[in-house]
């Protein structure tokens, strides 16, 4: 089936819930079983059954099914945010003195959870630039357990080679996880590009509608279980209620993604041309570094991107934020209304340097009519000329 018949039929069926289209919710902790028996013979590494609430429900199953199905992977895993999908398969290849890969351009909780979790378990980090593609192969060492990708890259929207990553990772016997929140399994096949654990913040364009905290990791066969465990030992888990409204937004992610796409172009083609910018931070964009590896690897793109303004001041960047009517000021995207923020990406980076000395603006462009958007943002340039 295509992609978009994967999305109205998977992780569902009627013949076996009562003639309901979706799910329903399962509710549960304890799962009872029909004899002693059965009960002390339950597998533990079984967790597509029944067997206890935190392994999961049929409402889970269904999510998870859907979910590595359009993906291309092997299974998935639904947790309680995208932290907690990052933080379960890095810990679960990591011993004492083993060495990390991980792109300088990672989301910042990403590089906090490395920096104050596992360099206190004993685990070496060593950030590289996101650009590195086949020669990624130079920083790879004896002890190296995996490495970490994020393409493009948080704020500042660089893309990865991760197939020539990959290659090199693989000749190792290296796993390669990847950030792909932003490609989501909609718009980047992560196994077909040699990816072996493919992490999404769910709460984004999965989930859809800003309401729900969820995070889904998806394996190949090969690291299917070491992950799992992972998440059972560390406890993480989802309720069902949030994996009916995650499979709910889940079923319409392709027309909002393709939508949401469009509206992302008419917008960052208009911030191109204006004065006040620098350059736009889209691989999308013809003009983006990165847009010949979008192009190839990614089936879209989603409707997050930033720009970098022309050098104005700290009073002037604040009037154009709070001037913006239609852009809420907040953490997270993927949702179908517009965001705005302010990042201050030096500080975030180590292995490269970040050299802009214009503020960047990430936006999240949403379902509103981008010309309502594209009025908006102008009335807060002539906000920003006006607070000199």
């Amino acid at each position: 089936m295509k992609k978009d018949t994967l999305l109205g039929h998977s992780g569902r069926n009627p013949r076996e819930t009562h003639g309901t289209i979706n799910m329903p919710v399962y509710r549960a902790s304890t799962i009872v079983f029909p004899d002693l028996e059965t009960y002390s013979t339950r597998p533990s590494d079984d967790y597509k059954t029944p067997r206890y609430g935190i392994h999961g429900t049929p409402t889970h199953w269904a999510l998870e099914e859907a979910v590595a199905k359009m993906e291309g992977g092997h299974n998935a895993v639904a947790v309680c945010s995208g932290l907690a999908a990052i933080a379960a398969p890095l810990c679960a290849f990591a011993k004492t003195g083993s060495h990390l890969l991980v792109a300088d351009s990672v989301y910042g909780p990403t590089r906090s959870f490395c920096e104050r979790r596992l360099k206190a378990f004993g685990v070496e980090i060593e950030y590289y630039d996101p650009l590195i593609g086949a020669q990624i192969k130079k920083l790879i060492k004896s002890d190296t357990y995996a490495i970490f990708c994020e393409a493009p890259g948080s704020l500042s929207f660089e893309m990865q080679d991760i197939p020539a990553i990959a290659r090199e990772a693989h000749a190792h016997g290296i796993p390669v996880l990847a950030d792909t929140t932003w490609g989501t399994p909609y718009f980047f096949r992560s196994f077909e590009h040699g990816v072996d654990v493919s992490i999404h913040a769910g709460t984004k364009y999965i989930v859809g509608h800003s309401d729900v905290m969820m995070g889904l990791i998806v394996t190949n066969e090969k690291y299917w279980l070491p992950v799992r465990r992972a998440v059972a030992d560390y406890g993480y888990c989802s309720s069902a209620d949030d994996c009916y409204l995650a499979l709910r937004g889940f079923r319409t992610i392709g027309v909002r993604m393709k939508q949401q796409m469009a509206n992302a172009l008419n917008v960052a083609r208009w911030l191109e041309k204006r004065g006040e910018v620098k350059r736009v931070l889209y691989p999308a964009l013809e003009s983006d570094p990165g847009h010949a590896i979008w192009k190839r690897d990614f089936e879209g793109a989603a409707s997050l991107f930033s720009f970098v303004l022309k050098p104005v001041n700290k009073k002037q960047v604040a009037a154009f934020v709070d001037a913006l009517k239609l852009f809420g000021i907040g953490s997270s995207w993927g949702g179908y209304e517009s965001l705005v923020t302010a990042p201050n990406i030096a500080p975030l980076r180590t292995a490269t340097k970040w050299a802009e000395d214009g503020q960047v603006i990430r936006m999240h462009i949403g379902l509103e009519d981008p010309e309502d958007l594209i009025t908006d943002i102008a009335q807060a340039f002539a906000a920003m000329a006006n607070a000199v």
